[in-house]
């Protein structure tokens, strides 16, 4: 089979098409025909070593949607044919940007019939780290105040969706070009991220119960003021783990909490992804896809995803 791989870590220009194996599942493993594979920071990340947490060779691509072409024993929650999505490749095990993937039950879920190979693809990581993030660590509820940094990233645009569904009312912020298309998605509220009296304007929204924040570094200051008492803040993308609110008499007079999420450290990935499809499969949650690429194409999508502008995910089809 073609897979896009890295032999060595260093900048996009080191991905290489190859002709390696096709991967035979194991006990509790599935085999994917890969449709379609998303395309996040993380990926470059690892390929770059920036984290050393994905030892060359390896295939790159967190993300995956297809269809099951064998399954392992024990496996009797999929067959073949199965149209299928997942996250969390690429680390420990080869990754999506092939035409054939290897996952574990822990990494995949059913995708709805109605949910399009490349929307699952796109959905898989970001719809995770929302779901996660913002229900089951930060406990988002109906009736809450959301806050979403990056309302048109790639977990931010999703984030912002996730929130709706759970029945919260959302303020995003995001670039001035992208302000109607974010309100489209479902925020009530959309902020020029730049703007001077940021924090008096999301305060006029309402004091967010629960925020969403991909850069806590430079919003650290900004979120403990305009958070609500009690307020949980989610720190995603690549934060410093050791960042608290420790010493913020602020902090601790509003009684905040700060979750550090980060992906990789999950254990499985099959219960989110399930309530991820659900939600998709309901149109509640629907990714935007900006731009597909051709599997030799991966190292253009690598510098895209972190050197331009754009809403939403790009996504690659082998």
């Amino acid at each position: 089979m073609r897979a896009n791989r890295y032999r060595e870590y260093g900048e996009p220009n080191v991905l290489q098409v190859e002709d390696i194996e096709q991967p035979e599942p194991d006990r509790g493993e599935v085999v994917v025909a890969i449709e379609a594979a998303g395309v996040n920071p993380l990926d470059t990340k690892l390929r770059s070593g920036a984290y050393e947490w994905a030892t060359p060779p390896m295939t790159p691509g967190a993300d995956f949607a297809g269809v099951v072409t064998s399954v392992g024993p024990g496996v009797t929650d999929f067959a073949e044919d199965d149209r299928v999505f997942g996250t969390g490749l690429g680390i420990g095990r080869q990754g999506s940007c092939a035409e054939y993937v290897c996952a574990s039950l822990e990494h995949v879920a059913q995708l709805p019939d109605n949910v399009s190979f490349e929307e699952g693809a796109a959905l898989a990581l970001v719809g995770v780290t929302s779901w996660e993030g913002m229900v089951e660590k930060a406990g988002l509820k109906a009736g809450d105040r959301c806050l979403v940094h990056g309302g048109s990233g790639g977990v931010g645009h999703v984030a912002v969706q996730v929130a709706k569904a759970a029945g919260a009312s959302v303020t995003a912020t995001a670039s001035p070009q992208y302000h109607d298309q974010v309100e489209k998605l479902g925020a009530d509220t959309v902020l020029d991220y730049s703007r001077d009296d940021l924090a008096d304007a999301i305060a006029s929204a309402g004091s967010p119960d629960v925020i969403m924040d991909h850069r806590i570094n430079e919003n650290i200051d900004l979120n403990t003021q305009v958070a609500a008492q009690g307020a949980q803040i989610v720190a995603i993308s690549g934060t410093d783990i050791e960042l608290s609110y420790s010493n913020s008499g602020m902090a601790r007079g509003k009684m905040q909490t700060l979750h550090h999420f980060a992906m990789p450290q999950m254990s499985t990935f099959a219960p989110a992804l399930e309530r991820v499809a659900t939600l998709a499969g309901n149109g509640q949650v629907s990714p935007v896809i900006e731009r597909t690429y051709g599997l030799d194409e991966v190292a253009q999508a690598h510098e895209d995803v972190v050197e331009e502008s754009f809403l939403g995910k790009l996504v690659v089809t082998p």
